[in-house]
């Protein structure tokens, strides 16, 4: 998953109602704030996918690989916490810039550009004490912007309030088979300061033990469990509300992750069968990863009563500083006996600025018209270390391999709006535009036998998304809706010494989509049974990918892709307290053309890490005790079907044999608990038959990736058990 500079120079709306906590009230109604307005989900006229903060603490999820199987059509590459790569209806095809855009709450979270490896480092934020995670599937280039070509994932937290006092804290521990223990505390507190003002806290620790040996092989390190993990942070949001027209909220969030070897096994690299009958990788040089996110946001929201006019100002720091381990890659390359490590640091700062000014809900007309800004500096830091074996002494009679950066600027103004006519009561057309303008600057320098000249390069464009969409209320429970819309993902600048060949591209551009979708979303008029569905077209052209030009490595414009598919969530609620919900999607996203040799992607190829077929049933059921005293029981099975790797011109040619095949995998879980009003209980089984799938693929860009001829895969966490104790007042 790791990517950078050295390797650049070398229903409809689908889940209306996914798994809610079977407590949960039949005549709940669910909002979203997808159209940037607080609207019931049978009035969005899109695809979206709702999870409530309810769910995702019943079934403890709280990392990317815990919730994506409650949202259909969501993929994840990753093998290491705080590194990972979002799909949505297929869009991917590997590289640097991101599909998928994370929000949380009115902050866009990562890189917009190609040039800070925003692609794998898609914000995982923690889910203790969010109201929601919105996923909005499809281009969402009108209202949210470059790089939603594939759709956004939104956590949307829970505001500070006045009007009660609330306080809670959980406390979990897991034994993982094959592991070491983990161990993870929660705790929030609600503190009204007046019925006008209030501030609300979190914070969470999260201990997570390994799981995968290094046994030696090929000279490497013998020791157990290396990947061992930890995440912690908190959030503090400041609630001033003087009168019921105006408030301001003032938000602070800190995360940071701190991993050691990722959660990778060695491989076979044509089956992607396990080397060994554990789960072993062979390690030269030990590896750590330090993720860090800082927030920091002010959001005023004023009704003037003709309009609200909303305010949104943030600044967010993202860095990564890792040491990976290059020894099979490069040691034969360089000829040299030692142990290689490459030691990197990546930086992200990003100031943003959205205002909008958007009409009162209206039975014939609503407007919504804004403005955004943002300014980001990049930096990617690499050296390449050469150490006396088996220690991490850089040895002095070896020569400075590499010590080379790159830096870059991405500054962006956009305006936009969207109007929705109510034709009559039950039938609406809504349309959006946005106009964007960028500029980007990125250099390069270094020194060391492999450091690249030094270079500085430009790039601007200007574009323009769009979306449209009609929607039919056949009656207040069931509506029809269809959607076209445009995304983008901007464009950047290569940097290449003067004189290079005619052809070279100097830039590169935006790629973009047109999407088309139409979707039922129905239920019952008492909601015990829901249905949402969506089938999709997706026309994707002038794909950005990495490739090599006349010698050089760069980004560059080549080729089309496609996706077709279909999305669905039924839920249904036979008696109360009981809930089973059926979600699942079909994509079958190939490409159109061949793309350069250097990519490897071929006419008819599926696109990386997109099963065709993937779903989820969960089953949940709680009853009275008594008193105050509630009971609960449930399970969760997803599967699978199988998935192509990442695109990689150089593995055929080292291994003999195809990009690899990522076979088909199922993941059972179980749950069961106690609340006794103030105090709860509760056990849970994750990946109950102790599935080994995997979400990650090293194919290694033609260079060998492990001893062996063996490649490496990530895979989802061995079988876990668990208990967690709760109290509240």
């Amino acid at each position: 998953m790791k990517q950078g500079l050295w390797m650049a120079v070398s229903l409809g709306a689908v889940a209306a109602s996914l798994p809610v906590q079977a407590q949960e009230t039949l005549d709940s109604e669910i909002v979203v704030t997808a159209q940037k307005r607080e609207q019931a989900l049978i009035d969005v006229p899109q695809s979206v996918s709702v999870v409530s903060g309810a769910t995702l603490e019943q079934q403890q999820a709280v990392t990317f690989q815990d919730f994506a199987k409650l949202v259909p059509g969501l993929q994840l590459e990753q093998s290491n916490a705080g590194e990972g790569r979002l799909v949505l209806r297929g869009i991917n095809t590997g590289g640097v810039a991101s599909t998928v855009a994370t929000y949380i709450d009115e902050t866009p979270f990562g890189s917009s550009s190609g040039q800070n490896n925003g692609a794998i480092l898609a914000g995982e934020f923690d889910t203790f004490d969010v109201a929601r995670v919105e996923v909005l599937r499809g281009p969402q280039g009108t209202l949210y912007g470059a790089s939603s070509l594939g759709g956004v994932v939104k956590f949307v937290t829970n505001r500070p309030d006045p009007d009660a006092f609330e306080g809670r804290a959980r406390g979990t521990a897991e034994s993982t088979d094959g592991g070491d223990m983990s161990w993870m505390g929660q705790a929030l507190v609600n503190l009204p300061l007046s019925d006008k003002a209030a501030i609300r806290a979190s914070g969470f620790y999260r201990s997570y033990g390994g799981t995968v040996d290094s046994i030696g092989t090929g000279g490497s390190d013998v020791a157990k469990n290396i990947n061992d993990s930890k995440s912690y942070g908190g959030r503090i949001s400041a609630l001033i509300a003087p009168s019921d027209s105006f408030s301001i909220r003032l938000t602070a969030l800190l995360q940071d992750f701190d991993s050691d070897a990722a959660g990778v096994v060695d491989v076979d690299p044509a089956t992607l069968g396990r080397v060994t009958a554990g789960l072993t990788q062979s390690q030269f040089v030990p590896e750590f990863t330090k993720v860090k996110y800082r927030l920091y946001n002010g959001t005023l929201d004023w009704d003037l009563g003709f309009a609200e006019l909303l305010s949104s100002t943030s600044y967010a720091v993202q860095d990564v500083t890792l040491r990976d381990d290059l020894t099979t890659a490069y040691g034969a390359a360089l000829g040299v006996p030692s142990d290689i490590g490459l030691a990197q640091m990546t930086n992200l700062t990003k100031w943003t600025q959205e205002l909008r000014l958007q009409s009162p809900a209206h039975e014939t007309f609503e407007w919504l018209l804004g403005g955004y800004y943002t300014h980001e500096k990049g930096g990617i830091f690499q050296r390449i270390d050469l150490f006396t074996p088996g220690t991490l002494t850089v040895d002095p009679d070896m020569p400075q391999v590499a010590d080379i950066f790159t830096t870059s600027t991405y500054e962006e103004y956009a305006a936009f709006a969207n109007a929705t006519l109510h034709v009559g009561p039950r039938f609406d057309v809504t349309l959006g535009g946005r106009y964007s303008h960028n500029s980007q600057f990125a250099d390069q320098g270094g020194t060391g036998l492999l450091a690249p000249p030094a270079l500085e390069s430009t790039s601007s464009e200007n574009v323009f998304t769009w979306s449209g969409s009609a929607r039919y209320k056949v009656s207040d429970t069931v509506a029809l809706y269809t959607r076209v819309a445009k995304g983008f993902r901007p464009g950047g600048p290569n940097l290449l010494p003067p004189g290079v060949p005619a052809g070279t591209p100097q830039a590169y551009g935006s790629d973009s989509l047109i999407s088309y979708e139409a979707g039922i979303k129905a239920e019952t008029a008492d909601r015990s049974f829901a249905i949402d569905a969506a089938a999709f077209h997706i026309d994707w052209t002038d794909i950005q990918l990495f490739t090599v030009i006349n010698g050089f490595g760069l980004n560059a414009n080549g080729g089309k892709a496609k996706s077709d598919g279909f999305e669905f969530t039924a839920t249904l609620r036979p008696a109360r307290g009981f809930v089973f919900s059926l979600n699942g999607a079909y994509t079958n996203a190939r490409l159109k053309a061949d793309t350069d040799p250097n990519v490897g992607g071929l006419s008819g190829d599926r696109l990386p890490f997109t099963p065709k077929f993937n779903w989820n049933a969960n089953v949940d059921y709680s009853w009275s005790l008594g008193g105050d005293t509630e009971a609960y029981v449930g399970a969760s099975l997803r599967s699978l079907s199988k998935q192509r790797a990442n695109f990689d011109g150089g593995f055929g040619a080292l291994y003999g044999v195809d990009r690899p095949t990522v076979p088909a995998y199922e993941v059972i879980d179980l749950r069961a608990g106690l609340d006794f009003g103030r105090y709860s209980v509760e056990l849970f089984a994750k990946n109950l038959g102790n599935s080994h799938g995997i979400t990650d693929v090293a194919t290694g860009g033609g260079l060998p990736v492990a001893p062996g001829g063996a490649i490496t895969a990530g895979i989802i966490r061995p079988r876990t058990i668990g208990i967690t104790l709760g109290a509240g007042f």
